[in-house]
């Protein structure tokens, strides 16, 4: 019988397993690792209203009074340095806890590109909230900001630098932005968006290296050998999945913790969930490695189903957004397998969505200030179900009445 879980990190999908396990009737010993001294926070404010309010104060996932009450015992500041599956043991810093049953959710760390420079002072990169203090910090005296990457977060930071009245140039290696998540349209409409908030954007432009003196940052150089000047750099290309425990302790690893449709490792006492896990996803048939709240919140409800000897396969609808300035992108379903796509309103008015299709299938859908299209992908690509292309592309058809195959 499981008496004594464990849980190795304190983001998301951690916190949603310790309150998945006491909502499913778990009435042993749930103890709560993690390497940050917060409570669980919610981490997409801190690109954006973290970094722009006077206070700064983080948004908790759950009070301090939700574990108290749920007797759910928080472990703050701490490092695990490995899992014992023979005995049993989480080894810590400064001690061992027992479990008999485990949630990895390890979560993701930076990519640090490697290019010479990047330890200098004010560079900066964003994942935990000592980094967007710092950054904070930071943007009272910066003046001239270079974002290396043009990804969800760097374009995140830099529309919340120019509301702030920084100087902003965003440097990206690929010929669009969001590239790897977004429609061709999309890129298109915030590469304009971006430009018309006075950013400088720059694509195919990878960056050679940082340029100091006394220790900081004073220009980035591109592979062309130009030099753009910048007091305050900040670095955003990619995560890197937090895999070292799991494969120290020989689980399965491939871009990520390697899980089954339940969330399980090869050890039925272990399970994993969030940006860290690679799972075989049920629409793709293919395995995938997802960033995103959502993912991290539905895969933790699934694994904690698993531990306590109640498993379903994890079919839960991928989700996604980034707030950018005035314009909210939100993101369902997967487009990889996608064959054509199908625009719904103008791009120039600012409110539109592209509909992707794998023949006559919806399988995702990108959306620019329109919530209602977003949440009306969200029902249909979860029932499989599929509006007929002419029937999106005709806006005096409310979708919302349409009888979908």
């Amino acid at each position: 019988m499981t008496k004594n879980i464990v849980i190795i990190g304190g983001s998301h999908a951690g916190s949603q397993a310790a309150a998945s396990l006491r909502t499913d009737g778990f009435d042993g010993k749930i103890t709560l690792i993690s390497s940050e001294r917060e409570l669980p926070y919610h981490r997409p404010p801190l690109s954006k209203a973290f970094i722009k309010a006077d206070e700064g104060e983080l948004q908790e996932l759950r009070p301090a009074a939700f574990y108290e009450k749920n007797a759910i015992e928080l472990l703050l500041g701490r490092t695990v340095t490995a899992i014992d599956r023979v005995a049993g043991l989480v080894r810590l810093d400064d001690g061992d806890l027992p479990f008999d049953g485990l949630v990895l959710a390890t979560g993701a760390r930076v990519r640090v590109p490697p290019v010479h420079g990047i330890d200098l002072d004010n560079v900066f990169m964003l994942r935990t909230a000592d980094d967007a203090r710092r950054l904070k910090a930071r943007f009272h005296e910066a003046q001239d900001v270079v974002v290396v990457g043009g990804g969800f977060i760097g374009l995140e930071l830099a529309s919340t630098a120019r509301l702030l009245g920084k100087t902003v140039t965003v440097l990206e290696a690929a010929p669009r932005l969001m590239g790897r998540a977004v429609a061709p349209a999309i890129s298109a409409h915030f590469l304009e968006l971006h430009r018309g908030w006075g950013s400088t954007i720059r694509l195919e432009t990878p960056v050679a290296g940082l340029v100091g003196e006394n220790g900081a940052v004073v220009a980035v150089e591109t592979l062309s050998g130009e030099r753009i000047p910048a007091d305050t750099v900040i670095v955003g290309v990619g995560v890197v999945p937090n895999i070292e425990l799991a494969e120290a302790a020989e689980l399965e690893v491939a871009n990520g913790i390697v899980v089954d449709a339940t969330m399980a490792t090869a050890d039925p006492r272990i399970v994993a969930a969030g940006d860290a896990v690679s799972f075989h996803h049920w629409a793709l048939g293919r395995p995938v490695r997802l960033e995103s709240v959502q993912n991290a919140v539905d895969q933790a409800k699934t694994a904690a189903a698993t531990l306590l000897g109640k498993p379903e396969p994890y079919k839960a609808v991928p989700w996604f957004w980034s707030d950018q300035g005035d314009a909210k992108l939100q993101m369902v379903g997967l487009l990889n397998d996608a064959d054509r796509s199908v625009l719904r309103g103008k791009p120039e008015d600012g409110s539109f969505s592209v509909f992707h299709y794998k023949g006559d299938k919806l399988v995702a859908i990108d959306s620019v200030n329109r919530a209602t299209d977003h949440m009306l992908g969200r029902r249909w690509i979860g029932a499989g179900a599929s509006p007929a292309p002419e029937s999106v592309a005709d806006e005096s058809v409310d979708l919302k009445k349409l009888v979908v195959a």
